[in-house]
């Protein structure tokens, strides 16, 4: 935003700084929210990933539900990109993949919100250094 000009451009300018703040402070306590991770390694870039992290932050926002969304690097599924993890607070890491608007909306109105499984989900495929 440039320069402030009106009462209603410093009132956006409050709710923008405000969207930030409470970002951070959920952060700080992200197992209590759902957390989506977008992969956005350069193949996740340049498969439109930013554009679904844009729409998820937005989205999620707009329906009221308490997310932390935040980037990741490569996931291991360069194939299926954009992918994105969805961790639902006491649940294992769900990873979706060829994610589009329309998916991400689907993923938000049915997984996220209502718990039902949606098509896309991407089989496990590593095992981290605790389980071998």
């Amino acid at each position: 935003m440039g320069k402030i000009k009106s009462l209603e451009d410093l009132k956006k300018k409050k709710q923008d700084l405000q969207k930030k703040v409470d970002l951070r402070e959920r952060a700080d306590q992200a197992e209590a929210y759902v957390q989506i991770k977008v992969g956005m390694a350069t193949s996740g870039i340049a498969s439109g990933a930013k554009e679904i992290y844009d729409f998820l932050v937005e989205n999620l926002d707009k329906r009221n539900v308490e997310a932390v969304v935040t980037q990741a690097g490569d996931m291991g599924y360069s194939f299926a990109e954009p992918t994105i993890e969805v961790t639902k607070p006491g649940e294992e890491p769900v990873v979706f993949g060829y994610v589009t608007k329309e998916k991400a909306d689907e993923i938000i109105e049915k997984y996220i919100k209502r718990g039902e499984l949606v098509d896309g989900i991407l089989p496990q495929n590593y095992r981290t250094i605790d389980e071998e």
